[in-house]
C-alpha cells in the first residue's frame, strides 16, 4: 500500500505531496510520459528524520517547473520494532517506486541503513541516484559509489535530469537559449 503524502511545506511533520490532486498510482503501470496524473514515484533514503539534505532535495524538485513526483518517503513515521521492522517499513516505502534518490550525507551517520536501502532497491530492479555531499569535498565511500545507477552534483537540473533518464528513461538533453544584442 503506497504512503499517504502528508502535510505540505511548513506543516508541524515535514512531508511532501505531489503537486495537484492526483490519483492512487498503486495500479499504474511503470513508464509513460510524466504528468501531474502520471507522476515520477519516488523515494528519498532517510534514517527517521528530517535532514537538511533530504529537505534539499523536495526544496530542488518543488522549484522545477512542469516536474511532477510522488513521496513515497515516511522519515517521520518510524515504525516501532526491532532492526527486521525497521528494514520491513523501508521495504514497504521502496516497493511502489520508480527511482531511489540516495543522500550520501547519510553513509557517515548512518552507512549500515543506508547501505540495506541501496541493496534492497538494487535487488529490486529500481535505479539509485546518488547526491554528492552537499557543500563539501568529503568523498563518498566506493561500496556507496557502487551501488548508484549516477552520480550527481546537487544541482536542480543535474537532480530532475536524472530522474527522468533514470525512472522514465526520458531523453533530457536541453540547450541553453542565451539572448544578446549585437551593436
Amino acid at each position: 500500500m503506497p504512503a499517504t503524502p502528508g502535510p505540505a511545506r511548513g506543516a508541524p511533520s515535514v512531508s511532501f505531496a505531489v503537486r495537484g490532486l492526483v490519483p492512487d498510482l498503486a495500479g499504474m503501470s511503470q513508464g509513460g510520459a510524466m504528468s501531474q496524473a502520471n507522476p515520477i514515484r519516488l523515494f528519498v533514503t532517510h534514517a527517521w528524520e528530517s535532514s537538511d539534505d533530504y529537505l534539499r532535495v523536495f526544496e530542488y524538485l518543488e522549484s522545477t517547473r512542469n516536474f511532477f513526483y510522488r513521496n513515497y518517503s515516511t522519515p517521520e513515521q518510524r515504525p516501532t520494532g526491532d532492526k527486521e521492522a525497521l528494514r520491513e517499513d523501508l521495504r514497504r516505502q521502496i516497493a511502489p517506486v520508480e527511482a531511489v534518490i540516495a543522500l550520501s550525507s547519510l553513509s557517515d551517520t548512518h552507512r549500515d541503513l543506508l547501505t540495506f536501502e541501496l541493496l534492497y532497491t538494487q535487488a529490486s530492479n529500481k535505479p539509485v541516484i546518488l547526491m554528492k555531499p552537499f557543500g563539501g569535498r568529503a568523498e563518498v565511500p566506493k561500496a556507496i559509489l557502487d551501488l548508484a545507477n549516477e552520480v550527481v552534483e546537487w544541482d536542480e537540473r543535474a537532480l530532475v535530469d536524472a530522474l527522468r533518464r533514470q525512472a522514465r528513461h526520458e531523453e533530457t538533453t536541453r540547450w541553453d537559449t542565451i539572448e544578446f544584442k549585437l551593436d
